[in-house]
């Protein structure tokens, strides 16, 4: 992107109906590091990529907690994610004190979506330059939100934003028909296969990724380093399993091929039997 006559205001239209500026926070979002949201009837799954910028620093939080049913996983700024979490935690104080009930997600992420809606349509504002996945549980079962800096947002069953989210975004498309029955195991085995993707073949480790869960009888808490690490090797065994069990297959088939080979003088009619009946299994 390059600087035009049309984006040194986020009021001003270019002739073709764009708001740059608003174009230009969306762009950082894909910049952030990735964060991944999955669903059931009862859970959510939230998880996301936090690496450091210099071996010598932490890194930055990308998973906040808002209430006990309702947590946000942000990729873009995280400064303009701090403030949007604690507007958000801010909300449901209030809504809390004043009616003695949890805020329902959906109307939290209205009330999210006007804010960042009026830093589009102020000349002396930016809008926030962070994406946000806000998941929560209410009486109608769980919930997942992409919050846009453009001020829309979408409900989704799964979704990923961030660099290099496409690839998880492949991943999720295909497994997204069995999230709706999924257990709460099963969804932070696919987040975590989704956070895989986005690494580009570098190796997951609980170091370099956070995932939180929430359920329907269950708080929002982000799970412990080991914790991760454990459910990160099961699945990795799984894997190595499968591909072991696979290579004795593939070798007995030229052992087979051969043994028809030495017998196959012994009759056209018993020859085409016997390699009938390993089809047939």
């Amino acid at each position: 992107m390059f600087r035009n006559q049309y984006d040194t205001d986020v009021t001003t239209w270019s002739p073709a109906g764009r708001l740059f500026q608003v174009e230009y926070a969306m762009e950082a979002v894909k910049q952030g590091s990735a964060a991944i949201g999955l669903r059931s009837k009862s859970h959510v799954v939230l998880a996301c990529v936090n690496k450091a910028n210099s071996e010598l620093s932490s890194h930055q939080k990308k998973i906040f907690k808002v209430d006990d049913h309702i947590g946000v996983a942000i990729a873009g700024l995280t400064a303009d994610g701090r403030v949007l979490s604690r507007y958000m935690r801010t909300e449901c104080i209030n809504y809390s004190f004043n009616y003695e009930s949890p805020l329902p997600v959906g109307r939290l992420v209205v009330q999210l979506a006007d804010k960042a809606q009026v830093c589009t349509q102020r000349s002396w504002k930016r809008p926030y330059g962070v994406g946000l996945l806000v998941g929560g549980t209410d009486e109608s079962g769980a919930h997942l939100y992409y919050n846009c800096p453009s001020g829309n947002y979408f409900e989704y069953q799964a979704f990923a934003i961030g660099s290099r989210s496409q690839a998880a975004k492949t991943y999720l498309e295909r497994r997204f028909g069995n999230f709706s029955d999924s257990s709460r195991d099963d969804l932070i085995k696919d987040a975590l296969i989704a956070v895989r993707e986005t690494l580009q073949g570098e190796t997951l480790k609980s170091s370099i990724c956070t995932v939180a869960v929430l359920g329907v009888d269950e708080a929002f808490h982000i799970l412990d380093q080991e914790t991760v690490q454990k459910l990160i090797d099961a699945f990795e065994i799984v894997g190595e399993t499968e591909a072991a069990a696979a290579e004795p297959d593939a070798t007995a088939e030229p052992d087979a091929a051969a043994e028809g080979g030495a017998t196959g003088d012994e009759g056209a009619a018993a020859a085409a039997d016997e390699g009938a009946a390993p089809m047939e299994i």
